[in-house]
């Protein structure tokens, strides 16, 4: 298993983490044997947003004896009333199960309290402004969590969240059919039947979030790698091609920030089937021979940064200027930051000869020299 650090914070997390949803489905004897596999393969973070009651008793007494080895991420607005789910914003309701989320667990810190599933901005804004924030400044600074995150579908909130101060990391939901929808306040969107014609390359909403996480080393742990097992299946497929779980896991850890991916798991095979991914060869983990032979081709003249371009003759980091001149051309002006990590590279967009050799190596199509002489003007190269 490899490891991570999550962003600014001190915590190491593993590659590939447990999303414990499907425990409410399994016996207590099925989720120990999950756990025990994870931890027997490395996994040291697990997700329980889960309000249920019984999945809360069998996380905490699967991890009777081995608290101090799992980083938790634990959510603060997920309650259980009258029999179901609920989220919530009320206070007192709140507090009553994050406390019974800590009982359950048989712990009396969280390592990462969540915000829980804020997809709405002006939700966001009320949190922020209200009583909801002082709770979870009030958890932090008393040390009953360990470092506040926030769980969100919505790149507009995550951009509102980042830049706010307030949290340390966050959870987000990344897969290639995700990445190329608009922000939306309802997750129902991104299980569409059908997604729109004109919805072409990762939306410049995502690329802008996951950038900025990076620059403000903001770490991410994502949810729903798999959108819900759709993007196994051809026909269910956005792309009209199947993936693999290895290239979904690889398209997630792939994106800048990213730390760790929470997968669900049911039985101990399918926690070595996602741990595979840490010995899957290069070609078993590459997504985009898939996505740009796919019949419904939603990333063509779209660069997807994966350096399929090279080798460049004077060694042009060709995703990463790509990556800035996207980043760049998104705002009215260029960040100072984004002029001062493009200045960085040890090659720029003024060094390009114009051979036009990545041009024929690029599997998407996309017109590298055009872009070169557009970062050289946007950036204010000579050439």
């Amino acid at each position: 298993m490899k490891y991570r650090r999550l962003g600014r914070t001190e915590l190491s997390v593993s590659e590939i983490g447990l999303g414990a949803e499907w425990f409410e489905r399994m016996e207590l004897d099925d989720c120990r044997a999950v756990v025990d596999e994870c931890a027997a393969q490395g996994v040291n973070i697990l997700d329980c947003w889960m309000a249920e009651p019984t999945v809360r008793s069998k996380i905490g007494d699967c991890l009777k004896g081995s608290r101090e080895r799992w980083l938790i991420q634990g959510h603060i607005g997920s309650t259980h009333q009258n029999g179901q789910y609920v989220r919530s914003r009320e206070l007192p309701v709140v507090k009553e199960h994050f406390e019974d989320l800590m009982r359950r667990l048989h712990t009396d810190y969280i390592d990462l309290g969540m915000i829980h599933y804020v997809d709405s901005p002006a939700e966001w804004d009320e949190i922020v402004s209200g009583p909801f924030i002082e709770y979870v400044r009030e958890l932090k600074a008393r040390g009953v969590i360990r470092c506040v995150g926030l769980s969100t579908h919505n790149p507009l909130v995550g951009m509102k969240a980042a830049r706010s101060g307030e949290i340390d990391m966050m959870m987000f939901s990344i897969n290639p059919a995700f990445d190329l929808m608009p922000p939306t306040e309802d997750v129902n969107d991104y299980f569409a039947e059908k997604y729109d014609a004109s919805l072409l390359g990762v939306a410049p909403e995502r690329t802008e979030l996951y950038q900025l996480c990076a620059e403000l080393e903001l770490g991410v742990t994502v949810m729903k790698p798999f959108a819900g097992g759709r993007l196994f299946k051809a026909e269910a497929s956005p792309f009209g091609v199947a993936l693999t779980p290895v290239q979904c896991l690889h398209y997630a850890l792939t994106r800048p920030a990213v730390a760790s991916v929470m997968a669900g798991f049911s039985t101990p095979a399918e926690v070595r089937a996602a741990v595979a991914y840490e010995s899957a060869t290069d070609d078993e983990k590459d997504y985009v021979p898939i996505l740009s032979s796919a019949p419904r081709r939603a990333f063509d003249g779209k660069c997807m940064y994966c350096n399929h371009c090279k080798p460049c003759p004077v060694d042009i980091d060709i995703a990463m200027v790509n990556k800035f001149l996207d980043l760049a051309t998104m705002q009215p002006a260029v960040p100072e930051s984004v002029r001062e990590h493009y200045f960085s590279l040890t090659h720029t967009a003024s060094d390009c000869l114009a051979c036009g050799g990545c041009e024929t190596r690029c599997p998407f199509g996309v017109k590298v020299v055009e872009r070169m002489s557009r970062a050289r003007k946007v950036f204010g190269e000579a050439k």
